[in-house]
């Protein structure tokens, strides 16, 4: 079995800016992505723009040129695609690591088609495949959505939208204005500081009004066919629904991380260990990259300030080389 010198888990923008500078430096690599390429970006919404201007979301010196300041959705998936093909970039996709260990100094990836051997390997993995989950009755109903794409097929219908982070406040407004009835269940006393600043008065006085109705300090109970029960200061309350729409955010697959012998700080952020200066972990030529850094704070890190890492990480198995 060759021994490929970097191994790069993840195929989002991060990942590919390290397969660039690996590609640059000369070194054998391989990028491993379990869907298609940047796959997060893909699933995001339809029309969702991003919150930086296009050169900031730029990597291995490919021009981005978008229509507007901030790119969009389908602007960023040709970028990327145009990125790949530039560089040539040698991936995989729709090829899933399901395990992985060290042997003799050697990292083991597994996929869903194979073994790979590898002298370093990069966790590049992002956190949008694993949802916090309600874990109430009814969550496994088909009505029950962790994810979110366009407000069409919302129109007319009842709709509960779980959360107060930017993605619950943007889907909220989002299908009321195009026709859904919208409840939002809010476990705190009001929308998150966090939120955007330019979007937060709109929802704020979008409840006040009582265009949309809000339930503060609430959580879900049960979820049925036809009905949500929430939770509120004031007792159980059952409303009539059709969609539930839980944004409450994701998180990084720790248990995988974890059985690769990787480390974490006792916070409760869960933030793994690992060298600021050349990305490593407690284990030896295991190397993270992009918003996996930050454990469950997962706003921490974005494309534009990790796009650094790459060459961290490059830098320094360089460094190894020469001193072997």
């Amino acid at each position: 079995m060759a021994v490929y010198d970097l191994i790069i888990v993840g195929g989002g923008p991060i990942g590919l800016a390290c397969g660039i500078e690996a590609n640059k430096a000369g070194l054998n690599y391989l990028i491993i992505e379990k869907g298609c390429l940047v796959n997060s970006l893909y699933n995001y919404p339809l029309n969702m723009t991003f919150f930086s201007t296009s050169e900031r979301l730029e990597i291995g010196g490919v021009p981005f040129i978008s229509h507007g300041p901030k790119p969009n959705r389908l602007e960023s998936l040709e970028y990327y695609r145009r990125v790949c093909d530039t560089w040539k970039l040698n991936i995989n996709l729709y090829e899933k690591v399901i395990g992985g260990r060290t042997r003799d100094g050697v990292h083991q990836v597994e996929t869903t088609k194979g073994m790979y051997s590898c002298k370093a390997l990069v966790l590049a993995l992002g956190f949008y495949d694993l949802p916090f989950l309600l874990n109430v009755p009814g969550e496994e109903l088909p009505k029950v959505r962790h994810y979110y794409d366009e407000p069409h097929p919302y129109y007319k219908q009842k709709i509960v939208v779980v959360g107060a982070a930017n993605s619950a406040v943007d889907v909220a407004l989002e299908t009321w204005r195009k026709g859904a009835e919208v409840t939002m269940v809010i476990r705190e006393q009001g929308i998150r500081d966090s939120v955007k600043y330019w979007v937060r008065p709109d929802i704020e006085n979008r409840i006040k009004e009582g265009s949309i109705k809000a339930y503060l300090n609430s959580v879900i109970t049960r979820i049925t066919e036809h009905a949500v029960e929430i939770q509120t200061p004031d007792g159980i309350e059952e409303i009539q629904n059709d969609f539930v729409l839980a944004m409450t955010g994701y998180q990084p697959p720790f248990e995988f991380m974890r059985s690769l012998g990787m480390e974490f700080q006792n916070d409760k952020d869960h933030t793994p260990v690992y060298d600021e200066l050349t990305m490593e972990t407690n284990v030896p030529n295991l190397y993270l990259a992009g918003v996996v850094c930050g454990g469950l704070k997962t706003n921490k890190w974005f494309i534009e300030n990790s796009r650094v890492h790459a060459e961290l990480i490059v830098n320094d198995l360089l460094k190894k080389r020469q001193v072997h």
